[in-house]
């Protein structure tokens, strides 16, 4: 079985575990996380592999973290995840890239990612639900970080917090591939 097939039924069994943990109804679901039920039909039975965006809507509406989500070993209190085990969920052909590297539930779920941009390009996303909030640490390059319309240069060695319930944008507005380690709080549904 491929590592594609294993986070294909992974994110099925996911999805309906934690949809009838939270006590959500495919339709109730489908509204929190602006998703079609038809979508959510598909992902709990193993029939697509949704987008990144997709599947980040699901996890934010749950209240859990993507890599909850995609787990499929069931492990001990300690989890180490070697760097070959790190998730890849997002990549262009001029090779940047995401990488969810970590991610735990305490008491909502908390991330650890691995970025790079190369020159010219970026990764917008959608506002996470009130209260998520994110860390950047900038290793290579500037990152030019977008929230809310307001552009914030972030040089390498320097760090940025903000409240991430809005619009905002990675992107690398320079001539060097830029880097940075991000962590993403989400609060927990209550």
């Amino acid at each position: 079985m491929s590592d594609l097939d294993l986070l294909t039924q992974s994110l099925a069994r996911n999805v309906k575990r934690w949809r009838t943990e939270r006590g959500f109804t495919l339709d109730a679901l489908a509204a929190r996380a602006g998703v079609s039920r038809g979508m959510l039909i598909q992902i709990e039975q193993a029939r697509t592999n949704p987008s990144l965006g997709t599947v980040v809507k699901i996890g934010d509406a749950l209240g859990i973290s993507i890599t909850t989500l995609l787990d499929y070993e069931q492990g001990p209190k300690v989890r180490i995840v070697p760097a070959e085990q790190a998730v890849r969920l997002w990549h262009t052909d001029a090779g940047s890239y995401n990488r969810l590297l970590a991610g735990t539930e305490a008491p909502g779920p908390l991330e650890m990612w691995d970025w790079r941009l190369m020159p010219g390009e970026g990764s917008p996303s959608d506002p996470h639900p009130m209260g998520t909030v994110e860390l950047i640490h900038v290793t290579k390059g500037e990152l030019a970080l977008t929230v809310d319309g307001t552009e914030y240069r972030v040089p390498a060695g320097s760090s940025a917090s903000f409240e991430a319930n809005t619009p905002h944008t990675y992107a690398n507005a320079g001539d060097v591939p830029a880097e940075m380690v991000m962590a993403v709080s989400v609060p927990g549904v209550h």
